[in-house]
């Protein structure tokens, strides 16, 4: 998609299959449904409108109106939704900053068990400015090298989207495609082939935007899951 954006499509979405190996839980089935999209000359922030838009427009076709019941606690969808940074998340529910959790490699563990779980309980909540170190394929600010334009979409807890600001330099994204395979090879895993494509069609995208939304968790929200289960034709073990 974002070669797409590159050979100038402005605006794209897919509603597509993904697999992730080894991934089983409540809220995780290895093979899941994504909403893909992405707009040329857009930032993560416009996202976070456009993600408050969309679910209100679904709610109100549901005949769910502005408040959901999800996991025993009544969600306001009305605008403007709560927005967080993940510095502010760590002073508020961690009793360690995100410095130190980086530096003992205690992000993740704390994301999981301490933050997520407080998000989008009252409101639906996006969760944004990611430390760089956490930047995936989001861009870095350009005024705070340190921070990437990144944002999750939290409800009841449940996260269902994962966005950016894309990153559309090729010689900053190789380099992290080649720290990400030393990790991997470090764990005893193999590397991912280099996208060459990829990297060489980079230079042509234009500034951008993209999100990837679990079809699957957002009908979760809808119809009050507590499981994935629950909203899928077939769990792993079925198949």
């Amino acid at each position: 998609m974002k070669r797409m954006l590159a050979a100038g499509y402005e605006k794209i979405f897919q509603i597509c299959r993904c697999w992730r190996e080894g991934e089983r839980g409540s809220q995780h089935v290895p093979e899941f449904t994504l909403l893909e999209w992405y707009r040329s000359v857009s930032d993560y922030k416009a996202l976070m409108e456009e993600c408050e838009a969309l679910i209100q427009v679904l709610a109100k076709a549901l005949g769910q109106n502005q408040k959901i019941v999800f996991r025993g606690e009544e969600v306001d969808l009305t605008a403007p939704w709560e927005r967080i940074s993940v510095k502010e998340a760590f002073q508020h529910y961690s009793k360690i900053s995100v410095a130190e959790a980086l530096e003992r490699n205690l992000f993740d563990e704390i994301m999981v068990e301490e933050i997520e779980p407080r998000l989008g309980i009252k409101k639906p909540t996006f969760i944004y400015d990611y430390p760089a170190e956490r930047a995936a394929l989001a861009r870095l600010k350009q005024e705070d090298q340190t921070i990437a334009e990144r944002f999750e979409l939290y409800i009841g807890g449940l996260e269902l989207a994962n966005a950016f600001s894309e990153l559309i330099d090729s010689e900053e994204q190789r380099r992290r495609f080649e720290s990400e395979n030393s990790i991997r090879r470090s764990l005893g895993k193999p590397g991912y082939p280099m996208p060459e494509k990829f990297l060489a069609e980079m230079e042509d995208m234009a500034s951008s935007a993209g999100i990837a939304l679990g079809v699957d968790r957002l009908v979760m929200v809808f119809v009050d899951a507590e499981r994935i289960d629950d909203v899928v034709a077939f769990t792993p073990e079925e198949l």
